[in-house]
Formats: C-alpha cells, sequence, structure tokens
C-alpha cells in the first residue's frame, strides 16, 4: 500500500506501538491524545531521515556490540521525541530502551498482522 492510504496505515501502527508502550512502560508519559499522535507523527520522521544517519555513523559500535547499539539507538530517537513533543515525556534512559524494545515489538506484530509476507 502506497501513497496517503500508507503513510496514515503506518502512523496508526507507530501511534498504537507508542500507545501501548506509555501504557507499559513506566517513565514514559503522554498528556492525551494530541500528544501521543504528534509524537508518533515525528517517530516516524525521525526515523525515517535522522535514523539512518546515525546508524551508518554508528555502524562500528553497532558491529563490536554485536546489534546491541541499535537498542540505544532506537531509544535515543524515542528520547529525542520526547525531548522535542510538549506532552509526550521519556523519563530517562531505561524508559526510553524499554519503550523502544516495545515499539518495535508491537510495531513488528501489526505489520506482520496488516501485511502477511
Amino acid at each position: 500500500m502506497g501513497g496517503f492510504a500508507g503513510f496514515l496505515l503506518r502512523w496508526f501502527v507507530v501511534s498504537l506501538s507508542l500507545w501501548v508502550a506509555v501504557a507499559l512502560v513506566p517513565g514514559l508519559h503522554a498528556e492525551g491524545t494530541g500528544a501521543l499522535l504528534l509524537a508518533a507523527l515525528l517517530l516516524g520522521g525521525v526515523n525515517a531521515f535522522l535514523r539512518p544517519i546515525l546508524f551508518w555513523l554508528t555502524l562500528p559500535i553497532t558491529v563490536l556490540t554485536m546489534g546491541v547499539f541499535l537498542l540505544f539507538l532506537n531509544a535515543m530517537m524515542l528520547g529525542l521525541v520526547g525531548w522535542i513533543v510538549p506532552g509526550f515525556a521519556v523519563e530517562g534512559v531505561f524508559p526510553a530502551v524499554f519503550g523502544a524494545i516495545v515499539v518495535s515489538l508491537v510495531s513488528l506484530v501489526l505489520n506482520r498482522a496488516i501485511a502477511p509476507r
């Protein structure tokens, strides 16, 4: 699915994943639906544009840690969104890491359910 419908579907998946993370992870807070939707939109943009650049810049440390550093890279993206979006807060490193894990896992399950291969 492409175009605007594909964008809306990806935004829905990230929004739902972020909502689950806020519900499960202590230290992640959203003051309302608007903050959550804005955070999901920004997280999608950050992951689309900034994360690939940081991935290539941190590739040596990612290889040395056998991919574990990618968890921290995802946590940094979530922390950046928490820093930018008013009403969405990430209160520390551990909530960012666990939140990134939850968002990744829920997004994986939803993407597989929506578009099985």
